[in-house]
């Protein structure tokens, strides 16, 4: 108990006198995070739909050679970013730059070099989760939309994003929760994030777990609440869960699409115990001697 009572009491000094640090450590945390991901999405979007074009034998050939090579790019560049940690990449890209260009090209701002490797880590992953909720609608929604006249690019933004935009959510959500955690390697750059406060206060005040415990509360705390918020948005583009089918037009009504157990049409000549019956039948069921 003793031990607790310490902790808790280094905890309240560590807080005390690194609490801005830290509360500064996190709003950068969050604002990296949000950015790559959002920058990440649209990457990934971009490539998961350069990686699903159709194209047959039939196609001209500078087309097909065209679209195999934007798919061989995209697969490298999955690949690559997918297989290699990110603590690696942001040293690449970081100090890379400068050392294969004798420093003629580097980073100035170490916010542009964070949020650049944050978003091409997140839209390697993310090309992959829109390829999947791209083929995972049903082909024949691609096929009634050409049917209608819709090209390739209308048919993507008007009938198949949407429905996968609704499918990927949770992995979308997911490289969030992910990205406010991974962040933490961004201490190799000298980025100022939540766990660059956490080494900042460690190294001045030697008190190395009771700051570790402050940064498991704090991320733990940053990532619930990003589960609840995303949980939250993906009910909301659920929809409502009760619809009222009933057309108010009566045109449309007396063109047969659609008849109201309860109220039929107001062209139905159907007696009110018929729609009584149907409406039984359709809560309990028929009857074994009814069927």
């Amino acid at each position: 108990m003793g031990k607790f009572v310490q902790l808790f009491a280094d905890i309240a000094k560590l807080w005390g006198k690194y609490g801005s640090s830290y509360i500064t450590g996190m709003r950068n945390t969050l604002i990296l995070a949000l950015v790559g991901t959002v920058i990440g999405c649209l990457i990934g979007f971009v490539c998961g739909v350069l990686n699903t074009i159709p194209y047959t034998k039939n196609d001209p050939l500078p087309k097909r050679f065209l679209l195999k090579l934007v798919r061989a790019i995209v697969r490298i560049y999955v690949e690559v970013f997918r297989g290699t940690p990110m603590v690696l990449q942001a040293v690449f890209v970081f100090y890379g730059l400068p050392y294969f260009t004798d420093s003629a090209l580097k980073f100035t701002n170490i916010w542009v070099a964070a949020i650049l490797v944050v978003s091409i880590n997140t839209g390697a992953y993310m090309a992959e989760s829109v390829r999947g909720g791209i083929i995972s609608i049903d082909p024949g929604q691609t096929e009634g939309a050409k049917a209608i006249g819709m090209n390739h690019v209308q048919t993507m933004t008007s009938v198949i994003l949407p429905q996968a935009l609704r499918n990927i959510m949770p992995q979308i959500g997911n490289n969030f929760i992910i990205n406010v955690k991974d962040t933490s390697v961004m201490f190799i750059i000298g980025f100022p994030d939540f766990f660059a406060a956490h080494r900042a206060a460690v190294g001045a005040s030697y008190l190395y777990f009771p700051s570790a415990t402050v940064e498991m509360a704090g991320y733990l705390t940053m990532t619930l609440i990003a589960s609840f918020l995303l949980r939250w948005a993906e009910k909301r583009l659920d929809g409502s869960s009760s619809y009222e089918l009933v057309q108010e037009d009566q045109l449309t009504m007396t063109a047969g699409t659609y008849s109201h157990p309860d109220r039929g049409t107001p062209f139905d000549e159907r007696s009110k115990e018929y729609r009584d019956q149907v409406s039984q039948e359709l809560k309990y069921g028929r009857t074994r001697g009814e069927r």
